[in-house]
């Protein structure tokens, strides 16, 4: 589990920067430029797409996670609107809730308590 940590702590500072350079650079649309690779074909497009899909299975978990709840599906879209810097603090702060319990971590703590 503390490998786990350090690795989103490592991640989520890599993103912070990486995103703040390039809204420095280029702003804060990113939409166009994601909607130009898809409609390339190209590799950029369909690591978008892939991106976007992790990001949409992330959130069908966190959601399935909190038990489809109103405050679940918030947190699923809060959470994966940040992009990887959302999914890092989320992953981080349920690894220290879950108090190194992997079924806690992956399950929640009604559905780990169940089984």
């Amino acid at each position: 589990m503390v490998a786990l940590r350090l690795f989103l702590v490592f991640w989520f500072v890599l993103m912070l920067a990486y995103t703040g350079t390039v809204i420095a650079r280029d702003g804060v649309d990113f939409f166009t430029p994601f909607g130009a690779a898809v409609a390339r074909m190209g590799w950029e497009g369909q690591f978008s797409l892939d991106l976007v899909g992790s990001l949409v299975l992330t959130a069908f978990w966190i959601a399935w996670r909190h038990g489809l709840s109103a405050l679940g599906v918030l947190t699923a879209v809060v959470v994966i609107s940040g992009g990887m810097i959302g999914v890092s603090i989320y992953v981080l702060l349920a690894s220290l809730a879950a108090r190194g319990d992997a079924s806690v971590l992956l399950l929640g703590s009604q559905r780990a308590r169940s089984d």
